[in-house]
């Protein structure tokens, strides 16, 4: 198979996914329109959905760096040139800026993150397949996450729609600029490569937990916002 038919095959379930209504579940379980939730309880449960897939990207980061990767190559991946690839977003850092930013770019970062991970997630998925002693928990850990994340990704553009009046938007993959993955890399390339991957994703998941928290305090008083 070629690469190409290969990430077919295994984003075929996230593609179909993107022409169905976004869905949520009411507080019995139940599936419903997350068009019929409303925006404060929907900005509360995707919130939820960023903290968990923060957490639990950290517990996979701390899970493979103590399995996989030696403690003198921790402070080496830098060094070898692998940096995270996506774009930069800073945190605001001043009560200044954070009244000068909007929502609306807020609500986008949060979901240029979100789209901008889908596709390297998955391929997370099919290198840890290859690691012979790769705990089940790492694996699911990072499965769990991926599917996370397109929940996450709904909910995003459900909010945009709420909030900003745009009835526009829609699902879509952003890309990050990423160098291609090599299929059968050395063993400590692909080591080093993985690591960098789960410490930039936890680096991108904690922006999109602080800009959620940060919207959802805008909400109630734009001018006492602050973060710590």
């Amino acid at each position: 198979l070629t690469r190409s038919v290969v990430w077919a095959v295994l984003l075929w379930p996230c593609l179909v996914s993107l022409g169905v209504p976004l869905e949520c579940k009411d507080e019995q379980g139940n599936i419903i329109p997350c068009a019929s939730i409303s925006k404060e309880k929907l900005l509360d449960r995707v919130i939820q959905h960023a903290e968990l897939i923060y957490r639990v990207s950290e517990e996979s980061c701390t899970l493979f760096e103590e399995m996989f990767v030696p403690f003198p190559m921790r402070s080496q991946r830098n060094q070898a040139g692998y940096t995270c690839a996506t774009k930069a977003f800073p945190i605001p850092g001043s009560k200044s800026e954070i009244q000068q930013i909007s929502d609306k770019w807020l609500l986008h970062s949060v979901l240029i993150l979100v789209q901008s991970w889908i596709e390297p997630l998955v391929y997370l998925q099919t290198t840890l397949d290859r690691y012979d002693d790769a705990p089940d928990t790492l694996l699911k850990k990072t499965k769990w996450v991926s599917e996370k994340l397109l929940s996450l990704e709904q909910g995003v553009v459900v909010l945009i729609r709420k909030m900003l009046d745009d009835d526009m938007l829609t699902t879509s993959y952003y890309k990050q600029g990423v160098a291609p993955y090599d299929l059968q890399p050395e063993v400590l390339e692909s080591v080093l490569r993985d690591y960098t991957l789960l410490s930039c994703f936890k680096k991108d998941a904690h922006k999109m937990e602080t800009f959620l928290k940060l919207l959802k305090c805008r909400q109630t008083d734009k001018y006492s916002c602050f973060l710590r």
